[in-house]
């Protein structure tokens, strides 16, 4: 048994009291504060060219060549925008929608640190990103489960079981809306109107496939 499979079954067995971070005696979700951004798709600009999924790669992933950082290789598997595929043709591009109440977090059952008041997953202070303390995490994927069924499905265990594919918004200045060649991207602040928000990709894409192909009825 690995490290992460011991922590998983000790964490589990613990039971399930630690879904809440609890702070100076009081139990809370984390939220969103004021005037966070995230990543905002307009899906009809789309056209599924993945310039995003390469430019995240090699922007969150560097080499290292004999002591120097290099960009990484664009590998689409390690970025963490995803653009899904769907038929009737619809391209999806999903990211970290930064949810206000975060399931995933909530879903960790790793009792927050007593320093830090952070599980295993937290958010962070100034980007309101999702992180993941790797020397904690137990590999429960409970995290990837709660965003799959709950959100978005950006979320994707590793071969241990800790998450990856969380958006780390570049540091403030995610790469993926610099270099979209089409500007479906945007860094916006969050508003409770925007569409699609929170989303499961299979939804949006439902969504969107009734658009374009009643828009494609009309013209002819």
């Amino acid at each position: 048994m690995n490290r992460k499979s011991f922590l998983q079954h000790l964490g589990l067995a613990a039971g399930s009291t630690a879904f809440l971070s609890v702070t100076g005696g009081a139990t809370h979700f984390f939220t969103a504060i004021s005037g966070t951004k995230a990543i905002v798709v307009d899906y009809a600009l789309c056209t599924g060219c993945r310039t995003c999924e390469a430019v995240c790669s090699a922007s969150n992933h560097k080499i290292d060549i004999e002591g120097q950082l290099f960009h990484g290789q664009g590998n689409p598997a390690l970025s963490n925008i995803k653009v899904w595929r769907y038929h009737p043709p619809a391209d999806i591009p999903v990211t970290c929608f930064l949810c206000a109440d975060a399931p995933c977090v909530a879903a960790c059952p790793v009792k927050p640190d007593p320093v830090s008041g952070h599980k295993a997953l937290y958010r962070d202070a100034a980007l309101q990103t999702i992180k993941c303390d790797l020397n904690r995490c137990i590999g429960c994927q409970s995290c990837s489960d709660a965003c799959k069924t709950e959100r978005g499905q950006v979320i994707f265990p590793d071969d241990e079981g800790s998450p990856t594919g969380m958006c780390t918004l570049c540091h403030g200045d995610p790469q993926c809306v610099q270099w979209c060649p089409y500007q479906a991207l945007s860094f916006l602040e969050i508003t409770p109107d925007m569409p699609f928000r929170e989303m499961h990709p299979d939804a949006i894409a439902i969504e969107m496939q009734g658009n374009f192909y009643e828009l494609n009825i009309q013209k002819q």
